[in-house]
């Protein structure tokens, strides 16, 4: 097993948050095209980022709300292709930590050896495959410890103790913690029971929790750090900015500060 590089990456940056939760914004890549969706990146990287999430966009985003469902179908209309996207990754990846997140039927299609090393090749350190279950994980699992990158799993609120432990046990990077029942978006508030869901997912990883899913304002990524998550994952707020906006990358930078301001 040869993962090092991807998750001593990752590690060094939750390490570099000492004393503050890590924030990891998500980008969808080729939104609104490749070349602005860099620009919005690297605005990420330059007001406060810890790590970038950055998407790839796919025809059929299960665990995506609309927000972040429009942002893919229109990066398809506009031309946006998985090797674009890495490739924006790549630029990325020399001025902060990027992990890929991308539907099971784009690794497979290319094959699971490949698509583990294009992505060391580019330096990515991570990748997250959030319709990829336990069970059909082995052999993406392998190919990204052979090419050095984190495999990072998901669990939510519904996750079973027993299921909890057979994820923990194969914890690269950090496990990326869903804190609600649903796909993607905007909460009005995060769910009261925040702190106990972080704890009990503690128990059972050595890595950092990232919590992710429904963070869209300042005061709840606040919250979530409050309630113990090692890192935060904003992604919808931060799309709808970028799709509002006339200047996007101006726009989701000045946004990403509000959010690592509040997590200081």
């Amino acid at each position: 097993m040869s993962v090092a590089a991807g998750t001593d990456t990752i590690a060094a940056a939750f390490a570099a948050a000492s004393g503050r939760a890590a924030l990891m914004p998500y980008l969808m890549g080729g939104y609104p095209d490749l070349g602005t969706s860099r620009a919005i990146g690297e605005a990420y990287g330059e007001h406060g980022a810890d790590l970038v999430e950055l998407g790839v966009p796919f025809s059929d985003p299960l665990a995506d709300g609309p927000v972040i469902h429009a942002a893919g179908t229109a990066a398809l209309a506009g031309g946006a292709t998985l090797h674009g996207v890495l490739e924006v990754g790549r630029a990325l990846a020399d001025t902060v930590p990027v992990v890929l997140m991308c539907y099971a039927n784009l690794v497979l299609a290319r094959g699971t050896e490949r698509f583990a090393d294009d992505l060391a090749t580019r330096g990515i350190s991570g990748l997250i495959v959030p319709d990829l279950p336990l069970e059909e994980a082995g052999e993406a699992l392998g190919a990204c410890d052979a090419a050095g990158v984190a495999l990072v799993g998901l669990v939510a609120p519904t996750t079973p103790e027993r299921r909890l432990a057979a994820i923990g046990r194969s914890a690269r990077g950090f496990v990326y913690t869903v804190s609600v029942t649903g796909t993607t978006g905007e909460r009005t508030e995060l769910a009261g029971d925040l702190a106990a869901v972080i704890a009990r997912t503690r128990e059972h990883f050595d890595v950092p929790v990232a919590l992710g899913f429904g963070i869209g304002t300042p005061a709840a990524a606040s919250a979530a750090a409050d309630a113990g998550a090692d890192g935060v994952i904003v992604g919808s707020r931060l799309v709808r900015a970028a799709a509002e906006a006339s200047e996007p990358a101006a726009a989701v930078g000045a946004l990403v500060a509000e959010f690592a301001a509040a997590l200081q």
